[in-house]
């Protein structure tokens, strides 16, 4: 269990069961009346997100929830396999799980597992992802007027908005916080 002044953003909890973390956490101490905390919360499962109210001082349950460091091996199916780098026990979790963060694993890549009652819910990847463009349309020499940007497709699946100079075969450093490109990767 767990205090309502324990409450800010990551804390994970358990609502109706299920794992939710805060997005965002707000203490009100109105005029008149008890204090509390305003939250935006995010399920961790399906990531619904919700906004709940707990007064000060009521308490709520700790989510066990445990990040694993594992290997990315392959895909199979719909499913990914990824390889305990403690035990080397295997585990399969499926596209949907994964999200958009399938669009950032790479063979061997080392990503963080996240595990709901020993179930797997979600992975955490590296921060930063190299990627080769397998196609974009070509940009028009001298063409730099503003932030014009086009759309490439990358390796592993993904498309993102990229400045016209970025040319096919080009390797790419991608934010998997926001799927945005940052840079070109020079080789």
């Amino acid at each position: 269990m767990a205090d309502t002044t324990d409450i800010k953003k990551g804390f994970k909890m358990l609502l109706d069961g299920q794992p939710y973390s805060v997005v965002d956490h707000q203490f009100v101490k109105p005029g008149k009346g008890q204090a509390f905390v305003r939250t935006r919360l995010k399920n961790m499962i399906t990531g619904n997100t919700l906004e709940r109210t707990f007064k000060s001082g009521e308490k709520v349950d700790k989510a066990e929830c445990e990040e694993v460091e594992m290997q990315y091996l392959y895909p199979e199916g719909e499913d990914y396999v990824f390889m305990d780098t403690q035990t080397y026990e295997q585990m399969r979790i499926s596209a949907e799980d994964l999200g958009d963060n399938k669009f950032y694993l790479l063979d061997n890549m080392n990503v963080y597992v996240m595990l709901f009652q020993g179930r797997p819910i979600g992975i955490t990847p590296p921060t930063f992802v190299n990627l080769q463009v397998v196609s974009t349309e070509p940009g028009f020499k001298g063409d730099t007027s503003g932030n014009t940007t086009k759309q490439a497709t990358l390796s592993s699946g993904l498309v993102v908005n990229v400045p016209l100079f970025v040319e096919e075969g080009e390797m790419l450093k991608i934010d998997t916080r926001t799927g945005e490109y940052v840079e070109r990767v020079k080789g």
